[in-house]
């Protein structure tokens, strides 16, 4: 089972293997915070995307297409994420972004589970 969840509603209680896909660091966790077990940026769409992007639903659908394009070449991070996904039985992808709808990790999970 992979999930997505939002990093600032992330508890300790929470199951299954936590992974921060982010590029960048979340705003107002510190280190010490951090209650995720990896965090796997070289996932995140690319420094150019992502600002292009600037979570714009209007940019959305063009954005899917390119950061899939994006992932297509990362087979070995991919790879790496489904045998955490057997492993633990269950992957949570956490995101920082507000935006619940339009955000890299509904298309990295989409991707995840197609493969």
């Amino acid at each position: 089972m992979i999930k997505i969840q939002r990093i600032y509603a992330l508890k300790e209680t929470d199951t299954g293997y936590k992974i921060f896909i982010d590029r960048l660091w979340p705003r107002g966790i510190s280190k010490e915070k951090a209650i995720w077990d990896e965090w796997v940026k070289e996932i995140s769409p690319s420094e150019e995307l992502r600002k292009w992007f600037n979570h714009d639903p209007d940019k959305w659908e063009q954005f899917k297409q390119q950061y899939k394009s994006e992932l297509s070449l990362k087979y070995d991070s991919l790879l790496k994420l489904k045998q955490l996904e057997q492993t633990y039985g269950s992957l949570v992808l956490l995101y920082a972004a507000k935006d619940e709808i339009h955000n890299n990790a509904c298309v990295l999970r989409d991707f995840l589970m197609a493969m």
